[in-house]
């Protein structure tokens, strides 16, 4: 009996009037993939930064190779993933805002110096 009703409702269009009912109003499929898609880069530029760091650290410099090891392994999943689902316009916001927080940091530490100067 289900059956029946099933396929007398798909014949006649009603399962595929309310998926585009449900849909309606929110972006569709393909923005919230897009934006699942911008959340996991967000997500591997965070590892990609935390590697970096580790990098960095005294205590860890007996890893060292493997940290780097990682820290390629990461930007390549990244560089693959811009490329698949086309995100170059978020990498080039990256950038942007890499080099923006690189001149707040230069101009900080600039008045940090001339703030030590002045004493």
């Amino acid at each position: 009996m289900k059956n029946e009703e099933f396929k007398e409702r798909h014949h006649r269009g009603d399962v595929h009037k309310r998926r585009d009912h449900h849909m309606h109003g929110r972006g569709g499929a393909k923005t919230f993939r897009r934006g699942r898609a911008i959340a996991f880069l967000e997500t591997l530029n965070l590892k990609r930064a935390t590697l970096k760091q580790q990098l960095e650290t005294p205590e860890l410099q007996t890893i060292n190779p493997i940290l780097v090891g990682e820290l390629k392994a990461v930007e390549t999943v990244i560089n693959e993933f811009v490329q698949l689902f086309e995100l170059h316009e978020f990498e080039e916001m990256e950038a942007e805002n890499k080099q923006v927080a690189g001149k707040t940091s230069l101009s900080e530490e600039s008045l940090n110096n001339d703030e030590k100067s002045n004493d």
